[in-house]
């Protein structure tokens, strides 16, 4: 019988103090869910070193727990956050018979560019690209993908456009293709509070901000901070996904996407093709599940309601009671459970 430590090894985690349980009882967190694995939010520290794939214009860092002929599931990170944002959730999913891979988005940890003459480039169809990309580098033809923030708005892309690679979608806080044309109109000034970045990265004082590491490092805590006011989450949980952050492309790909959104840096015009697909905001017709973490700033109101035409296939909504914008670090085993749910509509 492997122990508990030697399976961490297994899974290629390093195990933190507080030991995981693979079974339990209903999450506390999860409204209408079937029974959860448990997990206490920050159970392990780390991944083992990521490994590293040629994919598309990327030599992507992730990394991969579970057996390797399982079921896909590729998880996505937002920002300013990196693949410690599923350090919990990898081994339940691996527990299950998943192979699980959690990429650095471009600009992130040990993901690097392989020219250095290829555009900085953030807009919303090129992240999905490169997650295709890696997936035919891996030779995954399909996957359940799970995200939120840059994960969510990856994931849904590939869902709307790719749905022969997309087996099931995981996608907090719903449909967020952009349409750049509506994010012109203003929002409820309370709404754009929490966007305060957003316009700060549309100055050179932003830009100049997030080339400057100590800068950097304190607008991204505080960004931490802000939007998960519940997560009891130590120095040392941030530092690690910080290290990530000082990838040298990070301030460019990440001041890219931010202007791009608000339309004050063009794309690529090879891709004008798919942004005017997403522009129409094509429904997702594979099963989805999403999830509304309740103390987000960014959660819209009406529990799911402004986004639910946009799901036409097997569907659930569940809320997240006390869980800030941080969903799957927050609450691995309800991120978890959704993925195994949503695998089985």
């Amino acid at each position: 019988m492997i122990n508990r430590r030697g399976f961490s090894k297994v899974l290629g985690l390093t195990s933190g103090a507080t030991a995981v349980s693979m079974t339990g009882l209903l999450s506390s967190q999860t409204a209408a869910a079937s029974p959860a694995p448990t997990v206490t939010a920050g159970a392990h520290s780390a991944f083992r070193r990521p490994r590293q794939i040629r994919a598309g214009l990327l030599d992507v860092g992730y990394a991969e727990v579970g057996p390797a002929h399982g079921p896909a599931v590729i998880c996505l990170h937002g920002w300013p956050y990196d693949i410690h944002s599923y350090v919990d959730v990898a081994p339940l999913l691996a527990e299950e018979g998943y192979r699980v891979i959690v990429p650095y988005l471009r600009g992130h940890g040990t993901t690097r560019f392989l020219s250095d003459r290829t555009l900085r480039n953030a807009q919303q169809s090129v992240i999905a690209l490169d997650v295709i990309a890696l997936m035919d580098a891996l030779k995954i033809e399909r996957a359940v993908l799970a995200g939120f923030d840059w994960g969510s708005r990856t994931a849904d892309i590939i869902a709307a456009l790719w749905p022969e690679r997309c087996k099931a979608l995981v996608s907090v806080s719903g449909y967020l293709i952009t349409n750049r044309e509506a994010n012109l109109k203003p929002l409820p000034p309370k709404a754009e509070l929490a966007w305060w970045y957003q316009y700060y990265f549309a100055t050179e004082r932003g830009r100049l901000a997030m080339a400057d590491k100590t800068l950097r490092h304190d607008l991204t805590r505080l960004v931490w901070d802000t939007v998960s006011p519940t997560w009891d989450f130590d120095d040392a949980t941030f530092e690690r996904t910080a290290a990530a952050f000082d990838n040298p492309d990070y301030a460019a790909v990440v001041i890219h996407n931010y202007r791009w959104r608000l339309s004050l840096a063009d794309g690529e015009r090879r891709y004008d093709g798919l942004e005017k697909r997403l522009a129409a905001r094509p429904v997702i017709k594979v099963p989805a599940l999403t999830l509304d973490p309740e103390r987000d700033p960014f959660t819209a109101p009406g529990d799911g309601a402004s986004y639910r035409d946009r799901f036409t296939g097997a569907y659930e909504h569940r809320t997240l009671t006390g869980i800030g914008h941080n969903v799957p670090q927050e609450a691995p085993a309800d991120f978890a459970r959704a993925v195994i749910d949503v695998d089985h509509f």
